[in-house]
């Protein structure tokens, strides 16, 4: 691949400025995506309830993915990709901000309906920003684009975490769910209270920057690339785009790759923690320090992000592709048999792999659908659902303590992304022999 191929602008225009709006909008979603993961425990002790139902926050979130995804597609076909942002925008600062009548009303299930709204919205812009990067410049530098782009997604990620650590998790009142279990209902209410006061206020400040978002990209001017046609024929759509090998293997990598990522970064805790107090610490030191071994593996992800997008200058897409998903199965075999620090060690480093995964088996996939990308991107991002399928499946593993007699079930759990990263690297590969023909 040439090293001097424009990367934002075509036919002498440059996108820049909206290729910087859109490219925030993937921040704002990586935000949202890690401040709800420590929510789950967070909802479990101030309600009093079980860690299942604590879960429930996770099916409201993918819930909200995987219902929009086809529906926004229609939306932006019909009107245009710039309409599916402000959408999106408006229905995420629309549930971030109903957070506050959520806690006014004291229902877990009105929070549950507010994280729905809010996922509804980041399935729009999802669904809208992903193909729209990719129209931001010549079709030749389209995948290195969204490569570029996706960078800014785990740094909204860090952000989330930090927030959900500092301001939610670290304010919230120490009280453990036995002692909580033994309060009467006037101090269970007045606690529960004042735990949702701290809470929501993370996500009553984003949703106001997201309606500032909002307004600016509004009254931006934006390009209607991709835009020409607005007729929907969804069936004749979805038999053109599937008819694809390259789609239809691309939506079925695009699942394993979600559920091997999903599964590295939730596990890397009880990985982590069962290694750390092999070693003689205590549970909660070795929690807290698999936790800083976890934000390590997403600043390697943000880094390598970054190597790879560079390295396509020189390499295609699926080369690499297939190069990082070699890399990934190697060391996540070393997880499986290392049962000492070595194995934490491979398992930060399949984050540096992970880093160039989703953007380009996303580009890849949508490589020469033109207007039909709407629809090829909502095939994508239902593909989501495998980080809510897979990981219940590690979770059953990693509980039965041990297998083959005492070999640790947590290393051995790690057979799953191993499996995953498998389905990538063939993707890869066969996609790069084909391009080769």
């Amino acid at each position: 691949m040439s090293n001097n191929q424009s990367l934002i602008s075509k036919d002498g225009v440059s996108y820049l400025i909206p290729f910087i709006l859109v490219t925030f909008c993937f921040a704002l979603w990586g935000f949202a995506n890690d401040i709800t993961n420590p929510m789950v425990k967070a909802f479990s002790k101030i309600f009093r309830m079980s860690v299942t139902d604590g879960t429930l926050v996770q099916v409201a979130f993918y819930g909200g993915y995987f219902c929009m995804a086809f529906p926004a597609a229609i939306f932006i076909r019909k009107y245009s990709y710039k309409a599916g942002v402000l959408m999106g925008l408006g229905l995420y600062a629309t549930g971030a901000l109903l957070f506050f009548p959520a806690k006014g009303i004291g229902l877990y299930g009105c929070f549950l309906i507010a994280y729905f709204i809010m996922t509804c919205g980041l399935s729009f812009l999802e669904t809208s920003c992903n193909p729209y990067i990719l129209t931001m410049g010549p079709e030749e530098t389209a995948t290195r684009r969204l490569n570029m782009a996706q960078c800014f997604n785990p740094c909204g990620s860090i952000i989330g975490m930090f927030v959900a650590m500092n301001f939610i998790q670290a304010r919230l009142n120490p009280m453990s769910s036995d002692e909580r279990a033994l309060l009467s209902d006037s101090e269970f209410e007045a606690l529960k209270d004042a735990d949702l006061s701290v809470l929501i206020s993370p996500y009553l400040i984003i949703g106001i920057i997201i309606a500032v978002m909002f307004l600016i990209i509004r009254f931006s001017k934006m390009p209607k690339n991709g835009d020409q046609s607005h007729d929907i024929h969804f069936l004749a759509t979805l038999k053109r785009i599937f008819s694809l090998k390259y789609y239809r293997e691309g939506v079925i990598a695009q699942f394993f790759y979600v559920g091997a990522q999903i599964m590295c970064w939730t596990f890397i805790i009880q990985y982590g923690t069962r290694v750390f107090m092999a070693e003689g610490m205590e549970e909660q030191a070795a929690e807290v320090l698999s936790q800083r071994f976890n934000i390590l593996a997403m600043v390697f992800f943000i880094c390598s992000r970054f190597i790879a997008t560079y390295l396509m200058k020189w390499l295609k897409p699926a080369k690499l592709l297939a190069i990082f998903g070699i890399l990934a199965i190697i060391f996540t075999a070393g997880i499986i048999f290392f049962q000492n620090r070595t194995g934490v060690y491979c398992l930060v480093c399949v984050s540096g792999c992970m880093s160039l995964m989703f953007p380009t088996i996303y580009g890849i996939a949508l490589d020469g659908l033109g207007d039909d990308a709407k629809f090829g991107a909502a095939g994508l991002i239902m593909a989501i659902l495998g980080g809510s399928v897979l990981p219940p499946l590690q979770a059953m593993i990693i509980d039965q303590g041990t297998v083959f007699g005492d070999f640790p079930a947590t290393n051995a759990s790690f057979i799953l992304p191993l499996l995953c990263f498998i389905v990538v690297t063939i993707y890869g590969y066969r996609t790069h022999l084909c391009r080769q023909l």
